[in-house]
């Protein structure tokens, strides 16, 4: 399609949506203990404020973009971004644990229907030099809704109050709409592509993943190998198994799982998904222990917090310029262990000043790895496979963050129930550890810079 006349408006007000989505990550760690105090939330509940949201973002995010080939793009923004709207009232008028999860989960729905499909109207509106700068700004809007989140979050909660942490989203939302419905061209759809949306194998992974989300958080009072631990976790292999045996059965698989098999997206996926549990243990870690062991307030947290997301960006834009110097395979051996060395700081001398200048550090070798994912996923795939292997790391990238919360959740059940700073302490030596060991599997598992192989010859 020709250039539409509104396309940079357009993408201003798509934008403005996925930034909302993006912040909602960050601007919620921060109000966590505030929600805790208010609504008397125990730690599994408290886990699931977060991981709610990224479950159900990642698991159906894949449905999403199928959705919008098969529906076209525009009616699946707009549906997504009406539940993304809901969801958020929801969650600031929620007086339980259960209604707050309701809203998180309404929220994550939407969110998984209005990103794909957002970002599909965005490539469709811009051509040529055009796309690349639309899709360049499309995701700087990553490390800008870290940064905003965490000061967002911070002058919220301290102002008006964890509920406005949601409410905010509410008239920003409406206000998109109704540009988007003043300002968007006609779109076809892609009737032909698909027969019809794999429901069954979102609803298989979707489950799956909360289940292990599950055993992962009651790990900390039920123990690691206890009984409902692996009875939980069991069933979410079950249903991992049922989902791979339907992708290979359906005639419209959500997921190409071939593609898994391939070293290079395998080792991307991998990359990301370590690089982002991080990220997000270190937000579930950092706002607990400035607020509640070292006495901070909301607003001081997100000022403390600002170093940090400047960190992860910065680290990104250096990976940006050495990756193809370096080579992924080294990047992110350098990654991994400016990640490790960061987050041992504070897991060996935790004190407000330590445990920022340490995770910093930590969030530096972090950014890193984002683009080492993407850089090894993406830069080894045939161009039609591109949008495929997006949709995979854009899905590994929530279900990340939802294992990493649930874990460090688990690892510090002792700091979380106010036992001092043992806990913290344990579980971010927890994910030092966790990065050198991924820091040795990814340096044998992503291709060297030697290695030519195509992305048909490249395998497991």
């Amino acid at each position: 399609m020709g250039a539409h006349s509104k396309r940079w408006i357009a993408l201003a007000l798509l934008g403005t949506a996925q930034f909302m989505l993006i912040l909602d990550v960050t601007v919620v760690a921060i109000a966590l203990p505030q929600l805790e105090a208010d609504l008397s939330l125990s730690r599994e509940t408290l886990t699931w404020v977060v991981a709610a949201y990224t479950v159900a973002f990642g698991g159906l995010m894949l449905l999403g973009g199928r959705s919008a080939d098969l529906f076209g793009p525009k009616p699946i923004v707009y549906i997504g971004l009406l539940a993304f709207v809901f969801g958020s009232l929801v969650a600031g008028l929620a007086d339980s644990g259960t209604v707050l999860l309701v809203g998180r989960a309404s929220q994550g729905i939407g969110a998984a229907m209005l990103s794909p499909s957002a970002l599909s109207v965005v490539v469709r509106l811009f051509e040529g030099d055009e796309r690349n700068r639309a899709l360049g700004i499309w995701s700087a809007l990553g490390g800008g809704g870290a940064s905003v989140g965490v000061l967002l979050g911070g002058l919220i909660s301290a102002g008006p109050g964890w509920p406005w942490v949601f409410f905010i989203n509410v008239p920003i939302g409406f206000i998109v709409l109704i540009g988007l419905l003043r300002v968007l061209p006609p779109l076809p759809t892609q009737l032909g592509t698909r027969s019809r949306p794999d429901a069954l194998g979102a609803i298989l992974v979707t489950g799956a993943t909360g289940l292990a989300i599950y055993a992962l958080t009651i790990a900390g009072e039920s123990g690691w190998t206890g009984l409902r631990t692996l009875v939980v976790a069991g069933i979410a292999v079950v249903l991992y198994l049922l989902f791979g045996w339907w992708q290979n059965t359906t005639s419209s698989p959500l997921m190409d799982l071939s593609l898994l098999g391939r070293r290079p997206v395998f080792s991307g996926v991998f990359v990301l998904g370590i690089a982002t549990a991080l990220m997000v243990a270190v937000f579930f870690l950092g706002t607990f222990y400035f607020q509640r062991f070292a006495g901070y307030g909301p607003l001081v947290t997100g000022l403390l917090f600002l170093p940090i997301a400047v960190a992860t960006m910065a680290g990104a834009q250096i990976a940006g310029r050495l990756v193809g110097k370096l080579g992924a395979r080294g990047l992110g051996a350098v990654g991994m262990i400016v990640g490790a060395t960061g987050l041992l700081v504070p897991a060996l001398w935790a004190t407000t000043v330590t445990t920022t200048i340490g995770i910093s550090f930590g969030a530096l070798g972090i950014g890193m790895l984002f683009v080492v994912a993407s850089a090894t996923a993406l830069g080894n795939v045939a161009p039609e496979e591109a949008g495929i292997a997006s949709g995979l790391l854009s899905t590994f990238h929530e279900i990340g963050a939802s294992a990493g919360v649930a874990t460090v959740s688990s690892l510090a059940v002792v700091s979380l129930a106010g036992g001092g700073d043992t806990g913290f302490k344990r579980a971010f030596l927890a994910a030092s550890i966790a990065a050198i060991a991924a820091t040795i599997i990814a340096s044998v598992a992503i291709p060297g810079r030697s290695r030519h192989a195509s992305a048909g010859e490249a395998t497991l």
